[in-house]
């Protein structure tokens, strides 16, 4: 029987979100270090033709990377398969705490006290 696990289209979906935030705060940071290197370019070659400048800017433009917002179907599957199981491993972790308390109940308590083991296990 095969156990269930979390669905790829969930798991695309939060890497999609967390690659948008990620690449709009490298936009950010990286059109404040872009002003000022135009700001230093402009300083400097006050002097050179409209032509060197416009070059200048397709040149950088053809050299800037663009990471690509994919993730393979196998690697999503990995990915779903590695959190089921971190999940079910919190969950069997905090249910032996709560047993050894006599808590019939998984209570955030007994997470907070499994978790920093938990993630160096993994």
């Amino acid at each position: 029987m095969e156990e269930k696990t979390f669905d790829p289209d969930l798991i695309r979906a939060i890497f999609k979100l967390v690659w948008e935030k990620r690449g709009a705060e490298r936009e950010k940071n990286q059109l404040s270090e872009n002003e000022a290197e135009v700001q230093f370019q402009l300083h400097l070659c006050a002097k050179v033709s409209l032509f060197r400048w416009t070059k200048y800017d397709e040149e950088k433009q053809a050299n800037s990377c663009s990471l690509s917002n994919t993730a393979n179907g196998n690697a999503l599957k990995l990915s779903c398969e590695l959190l089921r199981v971190f999940v079910a491993e919190a969950i069997q972790r905090a249910a032996a705490i709560a047993e050894a308390e006599g808590s019939l109940k998984i209570e955030a308590t007994h997470l907070e006290r499994i978790l920093p083991q938990l993630l160096l296990d993994f």
